[in-house]
């Protein structure tokens, strides 16, 4: 499959394959029901469990954003990426095998935050590594197969264990909570020993080199940056469409499995669906990169959002466990693929020595859309106290996002 990939680029890959073992068990599928099972045993009724898991959420990546700015501003300087990449990578490897060591539901919630802060710190530096393993006429390729391989590998074999372990450690002798337990620790042992490849191999290639006062001159340089935001007009008319899209994609990927719980779905169901997510989102993250080859990949981004859209609305009125599998299904045609190429498109706009820079930027976005999405899903099941709600106020960020993405277009892609 990775044949035609040099040894950098194989390398940036592996990693999706190490980390979206992170995303399937600790943001998707089992630490959400874990908390949710916790929370119940602790007294807390439903809606306020969903509430409280948005809060949190959001809580978390508001620390990310604040910082992403000056840190990817730092990481432009030479040898700076990587160092800032390891220390991220360590504390989310950490926490998330701290997980396993508490069930009280208020840990979770603290120790959660703390996966969060360190993934999409390391997440930050991992996306803008891009530009130093490929050119742009392969980005998209790179980047959609990075998604696919965590879909097909990460997402799925270390999954696949967790939920063997889950559904059937009893029957070995392992209870359910210390099975649910030990998924955290798989998904930390195999985040850290599919991390080597890119700790291995890939370098920063593009940067600015060292200088005195690195604190101040980067504020300085991102000052620079929004006083000559003419001069990147498209690039942050995309930025600000990006955080009203992906904000939708994220609230759903944080908050399925606690939905699908408030409207009566049980737990195996949801995680079985969400298994068949990461297998089926393998072929869609592919073909998506292959049909941006040939239509643009601001078409295949914009169809995206309107399935995600279309998702929202058939989320409202979901009631059967069956009408949950058929919108993961829906989710698995996009998801990899939207992400993916937003990612690349990206790449493709920005003077590859700021890349760390711009991908702060990215990055910040990203996070505080991350942010407003949980909180008003929280918000809306909060005022109405019903759920559905709160998943049918999603498709408004989708509708913004996307209009906000239609005016974006520069008149050359990628220029």
């Amino acid at each position: 499959m990775l044949k035609g990939f040099t040894l950098k680029e194989r390398s940036w890959i592996w990693y999706d394959w190490a980390n979206s073992a992170y995303s399937a068990i600790v943001t998707a599928a089992v630490a959400p029901a874990f908390f949710a099972s916790m929370a119940e045993s602790g007294g807390l009724d439903k809606v306020t469990a969903n509430s409280y898991w948005g809060y949190a959420t959001s809580a978390a990546t508001l620390v990310v954003a604040l910082l992403a700015p000056i840190l990817g501003t730092i990481g432009d300087y030479r040898n700076m990426k990587m160092r800032f990449f390891k220390v991220f990578l360590i504390i989310s490897i950490l926490s998330t095998a701290a997980l396993a060591v508490t069930d009280k539901w208020l840990s979770i919630l603290i120790i959660y935050m703390v996966t969060i802060i360190g993934n999409s710190g390391a997440n930050l530096f991992y996306d803008a590594f891009l530009v130093d393993v490929t050119d742009e006429d392969r980005m998209d390729k790179v980047s959609t197969y990075g998604y696919a391989l965590g879909y097909i590998g990460g997402s799925t074999i270390p999954f696949i264990a967790a939920l063997a372990l889950i559904m059937f450690g009893e029957k070995i002798g392992i209870p359910t909570k210390l099975a649910t337990q030990l998924s955290f620790v798989i998904t930390a042992v195999w985040w850290a020993v599919f991390s080597i490849p890119i700790l291995k191999n890939v370098k920063q290639i593009h940067y600015i080199e060292p200088e005195p006062h690195v604190i101040r001159n980067s504020f300085r340089r991102i000052a620079n940056t929004f006083m000559n935001i003419r001069q990147y007009k498209h690039i942050f008319l995309f930025l600000l469409a990006y955080f009203f899209y992906i904000d939708g994609v994220g609230t759903i990927i944080h908050m399925a499995t606690v939905y699908g719980s408030s409207v009566g779905i049980d737990q195996n169901s949801m995680i079985l669906a969400l298994l068949v997510i990461q297998i089926v989102a393998f072929p869609c993250a592919i073909v998506f990169g292959n049909l941006a080859r040939r239509l643009g990949n601001h078409i295949m981004i914009t169809v995206g959002i309107a399935i995600y859209i279309v998702i929202c609305l058939l989320g409202y009125r979901m009631q059967t466990a069956l009408e949950f599998w058929l919108l993961a299904l829906l989710v698995a045609t996009s998801q990899g693929g939207i992400q993916a190429l937003s990612r690349s498109y990206f790449g493709k706009m920005i003077p590859k020595e700021k890349a760390n820079e711009f991908f702060g930027f990215y990055d910040i976005f990203g996070k505080f859309a991350a942010i407003m999405g949980p909180a008003l899903f929280a918000f809306t099941a909060d005022i109405t106290g019903n759920s559905r709600f709160g998943v049918l106020s999603v498709a408004l960020l989708f509708i913004i996002g996307g209009g906000l993405f239609l005016m974006s277009y520069p008149k050359k892609e990628g220029t």
